[in-house]
């Protein structure tokens, strides 16, 4: 599984640095609406609400504007999201997977395939990239965190893998089923990730050039900076040079 921190902390840096406060809240608020809409507004009785809950107060998210998002999902009961997965390849022919909520998915599909349009990839059909990721538990801990007593409580606890890159961080990876599990053991043994979510991740990442990887994160930027866009997904390996 190597190469996946790498894609983590590109993922953190860019999701969590780069992007405006307000533009991540707006993603992280719509996420809580359409989990407690879709199902329990209890936490305790909707894994995917308390796992998009986790992800807010992860991004400093105030506790008023999760009650908000909560209570937005009753308010706002005659808006419709649907879930929306765009599968395409952007340059170089890197497979990339885009996740959306919208109410107007003609929107949605036009804004997306712009994106790719101007960034001289193209979508394709469903199941064209799927194929080479999984869907997996990802926890991303910064360098400095003890790799062994990690390791320990992680795959104690049933974690699938346990990666540390180059740069000392860790990466601890889990089906999607053990994934709250693994958090909260992680968390009562005093690990805290900067980073946790369940995504899709890459069976293989191609290397890039610096020259490529500048073009796809441009293109991973632009998808992320729509308002529908909630996650991006890509088997690039970018290039540090």
């Amino acid at each position: 599984m190597s190469g996946h921190s790498k894609w983590a902390s590109i993922k953190h840096s860019k999701g969590k640095a780069d992007k405006q406060r307000s533009k991540v809240f707006s993603k992280l608020s719509k996420e809580i609406s359409v989990a407690a809409k879709l199902g329990d507004k209890d936490p305790a009785m909707n894994p995917r609400l308390r796992s998009a809950i986790q992800a807010a107060k992860s991004a400093n998210m105030p506790k008023d504007n999760i009650e908000r998002a909560i209570a937005k999902s009753s308010a706002n009961s005659e808006i419709n999201y649907e879930n929306l997965r765009y599968e395409g390849f952007g340059p170089d022919k890197i497979a990339v997977i885009v996740e959306a909520f919208t109410d107007n998915k003609n929107r949605t599909v036009a804004e997306v395939r712009h994106a790719f349009t101007k960034a001289g990839g193209n979508l394709g059909t469903d199941g064209s990239v799927a194929y080479m990721f999984d869907n997996m538990g990802q926890f991303h801990f910064a360098p400095g965190a003890d790799e062994e007593a990690l390791m320990e409580v992680a795959i104690e606890v049933g974690a699938e893998d346990v990666e540390t890159a180059e740069d000392g961080s860790i990466e601890v990876t889990t089906d999607p089923g053990d994934f709250l599990t693994v958090k909260e053991a992680l968390l009562e043994a005093g690990f805290e990730p900067e980073m946790s979510e369940l995504g899709m991740v890459a069976q293989n990442l191609t290397e890039l050039d610096p020259d490529a990887s500048e073009k796809v994160i441009r293109l991973i930027d632009h998808l992320e900076d729509l308002d529908d866009v909630q996650n991006v997904y890509t088997n690039a390996a970018f290039s540090d040079e």
